[in-house]
This record gives structure tokens, sequence and C-alpha cells, in this order.
């Protein structure tokens, strides 16, 4: 019986120290420290959050409250911001909070470093990944624009059914991936393919179709590729090598400036100034053309035409872009500073008065930006940072700080451009870019956490459906067509941060796509990210900005990362080198900056455009975790991980 004894004494101690931790770190029913963990018993462990309430504050309904219905709540009042006054370092609170960061942590152990035999090995499968795709299309779909992977075979124009502009408004007959794709060909090295490359398309590709494609579209794909590698053949300072081609007399350059001849029809007949959404390559803006469009395909053009503009001397397609950018920043709310996403061309009036990140909005933000970076105009970064604080003051929900404090994680969520007030529950995968053009903008805190909260997506469904429902937790629209955002940010902060965190979820992805979406002749768009069922289509932008960016992200000795000039990426992953030559014009303004555009007096926190925003990042979190474990572990609750 003595060892019954013994037994039940260790079962006893075992509870009273069980017992004692519990209440000594503030996890007690009765004790508090303003720090109290929701917890319920019905093992719906994804609801745990990390949110504070004040002493006396916490109710059963309080408690009952859900992280999703926090943020509809919205941040005014106080406490979805920060639910808790600041915790001294001494506190009960601060201790038990610091279990989950040391060097036994597991989210230190899986992501704390990255060994140099393992990136090689990630930058070889990021290769072989960009191979596979490229050398099956040349093989089965050439001189067609895309690859249908699983068949075999190549894809143009919907002929039969002019009305489906999910493939036609994309494919204009003119061998879109092949062009789509040149730049890459440098990038990973390959100066010998990316000759052949530019010569098959000076001899092959033409303009003159009758084709009735979207003029952001033409713009980011073709016309941006264009640009950018007629740049890097004959730019002396690039960074890629003896790369000019024997005879070539500026044929890409001639064959961008026809295609921009073709889509300046769209910017003709229009009160506003603002773009029609399509236009036909031979006859201009078809007679049933729509007066609607997005603000992101409306506003996204000032990069590729302004960089024409200044290469061939002529101002006529920076002024129209810039003349469109200009409209619709006129047309933003005067009590929220945001705009809409779908906007009459006609009247001025806001048809989609949505206000996001994402589908319709993104790359608007993106050109305000990378513009100004390019062409140093301060109107176009007035813009940006007065957008920038519209949108941190009206979509923002969660804690104030990143890496710091208490309360809900940050989001951004859709809202109504006059009021604020959210319109609904979903985020889409496109909004993933933000945090890139976050780390641009020097917001590099911001950046972290957002990418985070995506990339936590990723771990869940191995893709990014299209859009999440954050409410309910579960995709909203299902598929996943191989997009670039996620890789994109994930490289830029790993620039930013040297954090090999970057590593592991670059890798994480590479990995994802090999196991989802390879198939016999390519990889393919993912039809449903829970099932993993596929469609026969590999777009473009997969070997001109996924595989890119996966590749750069682990090829450390790249030219790029080593040349002493700076390049930026247009928005569809494109090299164009900051340049003099792009902040020189040829021609007066014909019109001033308007009071659209802000006032001189705004604060313009950049000296200079090329200023590299890695040293942002404290240099003792150089090799921590980016984001604290327990924030991490936060916001894989957050959306349901465990």
């Amino acid at each position: 019986m003595q060892w019954r004894s013994i037994v039940v004494g260790l079962v006893l101690l075992r509870l009273s120290l069980s017992c004692f931790l519990w209440l000594v770190f503030g996890l007690g029913p009765n004790v508090s420290w303003c720090f109290n963990f929701p917890l319920n018993f019905n093992l719906n462990l994804h609801k745990l959050d990390l949110t504070l309430f004040p002493e006396g504050k916490w109710t059963e309904a309080k408690a009952a409250e859900s992280w999703a219905e926090r943020l509809q709540r919205g941040h005014t009042g106080g406490e979805s911001r920060s639910s808790c006054s600041n915790l001294g370092e001494a506190s009960p609170q601060r201790f038990y909070l610091s279990l989950f960061d040391g060097n036994q942590d597991e989210y230190v152990r899986r992501y704390g470093s990255f060994p140099d035999t393992l990136k090689a090995k990630m930058k070889a499968m990021a290769r072989d990944m960009f191979y596979f795709g490229y050398d099956n299309y040349m093989k089965y779909a050439f001189p067609e624009d895309e690859l249908n992977p699983i068949a075999c075979e190549g894809r143009g124009p919907d002929v039969l059914n002019p009305s489906n502009i999910n493939i036609n408004d994309v494919l204009g007959n003119y061998s879109l991936t092949l062009i789509d794709t040149l730049d890459t060909l440098l990038v990973i090295g390959n100066v010998t393919e990316f000759h052949r490359a530019v010569q098959l398309v000076i001899d092959t590709v033409s303009f003159d179709k009758d084709s009735t494609v979207q003029v952001f579209e033409a713009n980011i794909r073709i016309l941006g590729s264009l640009i950018s590698a007629h740049i890097l053949l004959t730019d002396p300072k690039h960074p890629f090598g003896k790369v000019g081609l024997e005879g070539y007399d500026n044929e890409l350059l001639h064959l961008a400036h026809d295609l921009a001849v073709r889509l300046l029809p769209a910017f003709e007949n229009t009160s506003t100034g603002i773009p029609y959404p399509r236009v036909n390559l031979k006859s201009g803006v078809p007679a049933d053309s729509i007066n609607e469009t997005c603000t992101a395909g409306a506003g996204s053009l000032l990069v590729e035409f302004g960089i024409l503009s200044r290469l061939i001397g002529d101002s006529t397609f920076e002024w129209v872009a810039r003349r469109a950018v200009r409209a619709l920043w006129s047309l933003r709310s005067n009590e929220t500073g945001l705009l809409g996403n779908v906007v009459n061309i006609q009247t001025g009036q806001w048809v989609g008065k949505q206000s996001g990140l994402g589908a319709g909005m993104d790359s608007f933000y993106e050109y305000l930006l990378k513009s100004y970076i390019l062409f140093g105009e301060k109107e176009d970064y007035r813009m940006f940072q007065a957008a920038y604080d519209s949108i941190q003051s009206h979509l923002r929900r969660g804690r104030e700080s990143c890496n710091e404090g208490h309360g809900d994680p940050p989001l951004y969520v859709n809202v109504n451009m006059f009021s604020g007030q959210i319109m609904n529950t979903w985020i889409d995968s496109l909004q993933a870019f933000f945090p890139g053009l976050q780390v641009l903008s020097g917001d590099v805190e911001n950046a972290i956490c957002l990418h985070a909260f995506y990339y936590a997506i990723w771990k869940r469904f191995g893709a990014l459906p299209e859009r999440y429902n954050w409410q309910l937790q579960a995709p909203d629209v299902l598929f996943y067509p191989l997009r670039p955002e996620l890789v994109e940010s994930t490289y830029l902060l790993y620039q930013a941060t040297k954090n090999p965190f970057y590593l592991h979820v670059g890798m994480d992805i590479l990995q994802s796509l090999e196991k989802n979406a390879k198939v016999r002749c390519g990889y393919a768009t993912l039809h449903h990210v829970v099932d993993k069922s596929k469609e026969d289509r590999m777009e473009s932008f997969f070997l001109s900005e996924t595989c890119k960016y996966l590749y750069l992200l682990f090829d450390e000795d790249n030219p790029l990362h080593k040349s002493e000039n700076k390049y930026i990426f247009t928005t569809e992953g494109h090299v164009v080198p900051i340049d003099e030559r792009f902040r020189e014009k040829q021609w007066t303004d014909l019109f001033p900056c308007e009071e659209t555009a802000l006032t001189e007096e705004q604060p313009n926190k950049w000296s200079h455009s090329n200023v590299s925003n890695c040293d942002r990042i404290p240099e003792e979190r150089r090799f921590a975790l980016p984001l604290k474990s327990v924030y991490m572990r936060q916001i894989d609750h957050m959306v349901g991980l465990f």
C-alpha cells in the first residue's frame, strides 16, 4: 500500500503546482492582473487570442465576443486598439509572455536559422521550377499566349466568346508568356536564352491584331516587359554583364511605342480623363464599351507610360496617365480621403464604393510610390502619403503596434469610402502585395504583421484562396491562380531584415507549389485550395513574377543584389533601374500640379528616392524572429491553424 500513497502524493503535488502556476500567471478565474485568456471548454482552440482587458472590465459578454466581432465593431473608442494600460516589465503577464520567446520555443526552433546548403537547394529548386514551366511553354504553346499545362497545349483569346473577359482581357494573340518572361531569363542568368527570346519577339510579334484587351493588363504585362528588356539590353550600367544583342536596333522600344499608341484611344472621349477599360488593338475603343473602370486599372499606367515618354522624348503617354491619376485623386472622399474601387469615366460618380487594398485598388497605391521613386515628382509622393494616412486611419484594425502591446493583430479591412464602416468580412489574395509596399515606404513593422497573417493562411491551405473570410475563418472564393503577391512581399521583407524566417516562408511556398500545382507540362491553377483540384491554365505572371521572386529570395549573390545601381520592380515584376535620366523631362509640363495633388507644405520625409530601408530594423532583431512568438501563435489561432 505504500507505493499507492506515493503515487497519490505525487498526483496531488502535481495538481497543486499546476493550480499555483495557473493562479500566479493570471489564468485563474478570480484573479486579474489585466491579463485574461477567454477560456471556454468547447475545444474551439482557434478562438484563443491575446486581447487584454482592464481590471474590472471583464464580463461574460466580453468573453464571448470573438476577434471577428471586435474587428467589425471598429477601432473608435480605443478598446480594440489597446484594451489595457501597458504592463510593467516585472509583471506576471510579461513573464508569462516571455515563456513563448526563448530558444526552446517551437517558432524559434523552426524559423530561427536557415543553412547555406538549404538556401542553395531552394535556389536550384526555384530555377528548376521556372525552367519546367518555361521550357514546356516554348515546346507546347509558343507562339500562343499561355500554356495549358495539363493538356500540354497553347491557349489564345477566346474568339468564340468575346464576352469571356477572364481570358480575353489578358490574351491578345501576341505571345504573352514569352514577352512577360524576358527579364526573368536574365535574372536567372541565362543570357543565351534571353537573346533567343528577344529575337523571337522581334521576328514574330505584331500588335496589329483584331484583339480587344484590357488596357491595364496590356500595359503591365506587355508594355512593361518590352521596356524593361530594352533597357537591360542597352543600359551600360545594368548588372547582368555583357548582354547586348548584336545588331539590336531598339526594336523592343519600337514595339513598346506601337503598343502604347494603340492603347491611347482609351483616353479619348472621356469626360474625366479616366480611360476606358478596354481597346481593340486595330480599331480602338469598341462601340459597346462600358463606361465603368476600376481604380487600379485606370490609375496604374504611370510607371510604364512615364518611362516610355522619357525614353522617346514624347510627353503624350505620361501626360494621359498622369491626368488619369489626378482625376481619380480628385474624386476621393472629403470625409475619409479614401477612394472607391469602381468609377464611371464619364460622370466621375463612384459605382463601387468599397475601399480596400486588394482587387480594383492595389496597384493604384503601389504606383503612386513607385512613380515618385522613379521620376522624383513630389506630387506623386504627397498623394501616396495622404493615401497611406487614410488607409491607416480607416482600414487598419487591431492593436496599434505590430510587435508590442495587447489586442488583436493588425488587419486591413474593406470599408465604405465615405463612412469608413466595414462593408464585408473578406480580404483577397491580391492584398498580400501590401507588406512589400510598406517595406518600400519604410513601414517595416506593419509589413511584418500583415505578411504573417497571409503566411498563416498559406500554411493552413498550402495556397492563398482568392478571397478569405476572416470572420468565418474559411475561403469565400476557393481558387489560386499561382499569384505572386505573397512571394513578392516575402522577398522584399527578407531584403529589409535579412531574417531567416522569410527564407522558411519562401521554402514553404516553393514546396507547396511543387506538391500541389505541378502537372505534366507545367504548373496549374488550383481550382480549389482545400481539395487541390486544378484548372488547366498557367498564367504568364507565374514565370514573370512568382518564379522570379522565389529565385531572387534564395540567390544572395544575384547581380541585382550586388549592383551599385538601384532597381525597382513594376507591378508585374519587371526590372527597371532608378536612373537620373528618368528624372529629366525633355518637355515643359502641359499643366501644373493642381490642388487635387495636395499642397507643397506637406512634409516629404525622403530627401532622395534611392533609399534603403534595411537599417530601419534594429540590429538586435536581425537574428531573432521578426514577430514575437506569442504574436505568431496568436495569428495562427486566428486563421484556425490550431
